[in-house]
């Protein structure tokens, strides 16, 4: 097995907070990721496929089909997104990079089929890097 990663951006803004606790609780669980108005971050993220290097190709996944994966089940949908409001699934839950990574990893597994249909590859692993001191991964 070899594994490939390839690197995506997106930009978007979020604002952490839940009603679930109080304005104060909010400024001190969140803090400055707590601010009214949000903010947003230039997000990278990584996306690491598993399997056999084909024969022929030399390669274990063709490039054009991950990125065209990537874009459609992911980028397109939170590049320039506004996470709190724009992404129904973060509605309920705080859009903290932790639940992004799980989002991202879900959409992903929901068109992995129809990007690469039998082919014996696997989602190893998703990483979104949120700033160049925060780091989030999930395994595929």
């Amino acid at each position: 097995m070899v594994r490939v990663t390839k690197r995506y951006f997106f930009s978007a803004s979020h604002r952490l907070h839940t009603e679930q606790l109080s304005d104060e609780e909010n400024a001190r669980v969140f803090g400055k990721c707590n601010h009214r108005w949000g903010h947003g971050h230039n997000y990278a993220l990584d996306v690491s496929v598993e399997g056999p290097v084909d024969a022929r190709s030399g390669m274990i996944v063709s490039r054009e089909a991950l990125d065209a994966l990537v874009e459609g089940a992911v980028t397109s949908r939170l590049d320039h997104a506004n996470l709190n409001s724009d992404v129904a699934e973060l509605s309920a839950v705080v859009p903290t990079t932790e639940n992004l990574s799980l989002l991202i990893r879900r959409w992903l597994r929901q068109s992995w089929a129809e990007a690469f249909g039998d082919q014996p590859l696997r989602l190893a692993k998703v990483r979104v890097e949120e700033t160049d001191r925060n780091r989030f991964e999930v395994a595929g």
